[in-house]
């Protein structure tokens, strides 16, 4: 920045922030926490190699992503992000199974309210829909015992 106010980096390394300062762009004075916890995570040294490193129109891109997993791995240091990222593709796998589940029924329900066919018709319905109500519990159990369920210590970790 130069003038009148040196920019968060700057301020929280007690150093004098000059025009070419690396640093400037991407941390304002008024935001010092955003480089505190990217310092704290990674260090200035090294995000100043990253930094200098990408072309000047990819900068920005690498900073808010830095700031993202720097607060993702002060939240959980040993999984970060990551931890983040598969706690909620196994919410989506659980969700989906959900879906199955409900689209399942709707379709046992709908197949119980059919109007009445010819006796010959009426029973190869019926035992269509024995085979499907035979089918449900069976999904059901598998859904309960797949491995999509997610340990509760992890969970915790993640948003505490």
């Amino acid at each position: 920045m130069g003038g009148n106010s040196p920019c968060a980096s700057c301020k929280l390394l007690r150093r004098r922030c000059t025009k070419d300062c690396i640093f400037a762009p991407f941390f304002p004075s008024d935001d010092p926490q955003k480089f505190a916890i990217i310092h704290k995570v990674f260090g200035a040294s090294n995000v100043s190699k990253m930094l200098q490193e990408l072309p000047i129109h990819q900068r920005a891109d690498a900073v808010s992503s830095l700031a993202y997993e720097a607060s993702a791995r002060l939240r959980d240091p040993v999984y970060g992000c990551v931890g983040a990222i598969s706690y909620l593709q196994n919410q989506v796998s659980q969700l989906q199974m959900q879906l199955a589940v409900a689209q399942a029924e709707i379709l046992c329900i709908q197949m119980q309210q059919e109007p009445t066919l010819p006796d010959h018709q009426a029973e190869l319905d019926q035992r269509s829909a024995m085979d499907t109500n035979d089918i449900i519990p069976q999904f059901m159990n598998f859904a309960s015992s797949s491995n999509v369920t997610q340990d509760p210590l992890k969970r915790e970790s993640l948003w505490t």
